[in-house]
């Protein structure tokens, strides 16, 4: 039988499923506490200098500068303000630097090696370096040890939602994907109430990262994916994977015989690697267009974010609202992607352009508008909310875009071009130079132009998934849109 056979016969989403899922998802809570770590062990308190002129030097500044005492941070241990302050956000670029390359590793090793070694290999990493930030005697310790969280962070939690996904059957994917990616936005607000209570920076950064300890421990009772085994031909341990699981699900031992893979490739060949994705003309060109969505959603939902200012007020509270405000569109795409008249292709398109619509009426806003419906800093939140929900769906649609045995490269060369994206946004608003409309005008035509885009897309909704490359050799994958498929 067919893989997607077996999985309707053991249980698509049954109670072992439902565990293992669980887990993982739980496991973008720590995600989130170390994506978000420097926003508050990287704040600035205020504080007060002593004299007029000042202090070229760290060590002068030390002993004229009076910091407000109700938190911790590396820029009150290190003294990180005036000409040294670009240092915090260095260390923060150091970080998405790793997610970077990050992407970029893990997802050919886990599609070569296997989901779970480069998963736990990738977890013990990320907490080691996690302690060494936290203990760090510098601050040159504390950014490059920073660098390694993020490539470990990055392509740890690329592996993990790949895992929740393949863990389960496919019209169950997107319910996977859309409770990982709210886990992570409650994630940011669980970050905040635990600063909130914690204001002494390394003990905030240890406990925060504590947490990877408990489920790094328990990750060794994770089988390995079914899919993955079935696309490198190890058809006798995906097989013993799905017993395991239908025995998880109140099933009595199934007589699970599945197909010969058609596509299975032996250890010596390379048909994860990356260069897949140039080789064939249908990835090939699935691939650009989804790098080019994945770079503008980043671009879009992080300049929208710099572009509504500063929020003032309290820093806890505004870090939660940073997160919650991603919530709302989850149980929203969960509804969209699933009916028939909208799909996973006609959602990301509207949702997309509704961010490039948000930003490009922000141009003819005035600036000191008194009307709190029609601000330029709600019209930000309402484009960061479109752009959260085209987020979540463009992940769930591109794991069912991309065969098995490249799902992990795909997925890690679209992460690579989303992190360009959120390394240039922070440059867009320097364009206020040529024009104040003009940043809002790169961001809303980067929006409408992707959108636009997603329709060169096929539909996934109720499809077959492929398992190997030579499944897009049949008809119904050999073009990028359906009707000239079908």
């Amino acid at each position: 039988m067919e893989l997607d056979e077996a999985f309707g016969l053991v249980g698509e989403f049954g109670p072992r499923q439902r565990r293992l899922t669980a887990f993982l998802v739980l496991l973008q809570v720590f995600v989130a506490f170390q994506s978000m770590l420097i926003l508050i062990v990287g704040a600035v308190p205020e504080y007060h200098i002593d004299q007029e002129e000042i202090p070229t030097s760290t060590e002068a500044l030390a002993k004229h500068v009076r910091f407000a005492n109700n938190f911790t941070s590396i820029a009150t241990e290190w003294y990180l303000i005036k000409h040294e302050a670009y240092k915090v956000s260095l260390a923060s670029s150091l970080y998405f630097a790793g997610l970077l390359i990050g992407n970029i590793m893990f997802g050919p090793l886990s599609d070569k090696l296997g989901r779970k070694p480069v998963y736990l290999s990738g977890l013990a990493f990320d907490i080691i370096f996690g302690y060494i930030s936290a203990f760090a005697p510098s601050y040159e310790i504390f950014a490059i040890s920073r660098f390694f969280v993020g490539i470990t962070n990055g392509g740890m939690a690329l592996v993990s939602f790949v895992l929740t996904q393949e863990y389960v059957g496919k019209s169950f994917w997107a319910l996977t994907g859309s409770l990982t990616n709210v886990t992570f936005a409650i994630g940011i607000a669980v970050y905040a109430l635990l600063g909130y209570c914690i204001r002494e920076w390394r003990f905030l950064a240890f406990v925060s990262n504590s947490p990877g300890l408990f489920f790094f421990l328990l990750s060794f009772m994770l089988p390995e994916s079914p899919r993955w085994l079935y696309s490198q031909g190890r058809t006798a341990e995906a097989e013993e994977v799905l017993q395991y699981i239908a025995l998880g699900n109140g099933k009595e031992r199934v007589n699970v015989k599945l197909k010969q893979c058609g596509g299975a490739m032996k250890k010596d060949d390379s048909a994860s690697d990356v260069l897949n994705l140039v080789r064939h003309p249908v990835l090939r060109w699935r691939t650009i267009i989804l790098m080019y969505i994945w770079y503008v959603c980043s671009l879009v939902y992080y300049g929208l974010t710099l572009n509504a200012g500063e929020l003032g007020g309290n820093l806890y509270l505004n870090v939660a609202l940073y997160g919650l405000v991603e919530v709302p569109a989850f149980p929203l795409c969960m509804f969209f992607i699933e009916k028939p008249w909208s799909g996973r292709r006609k959602s990301t398109t509207a949702f997309l352009i509704f961010a490039g619509f948000a930003c490009m009426f922000t141009v003819f806003l005035p600036e000191n508008t008194g009307d709190i419906f029609f601000s330029p800093s709600l019209l930000a939140l309402y484009g960061k909310f479109t752009v959260s929900a085209a987020f979540n769906i463009i992940y769930i649609y591109t794991s069912e875009l991309y065969p098995t045995v490249v799902r992990n490269a795909g997925l890690g060369v679209c992460s690579m071009t989303c992190r360009l994206g959120g390394i240039l946004a922070p440059f867009v608003p320097s364009t206020k130079s040529l024009g104040p409309s003009v940043p809002f005008m790169i961001f809303g035509i980067s929006g409408l132009s992707a959108g636009f885009l997603t329709l060169l897309l096929p539909e996934t909704l109720n499809r077959p998934i492929a398992e190997t490359i030579e499944d897009l050799q049949t008809p119904a994958y050999q073009t990028l849109k359906n009707k000239k498929a079908e």
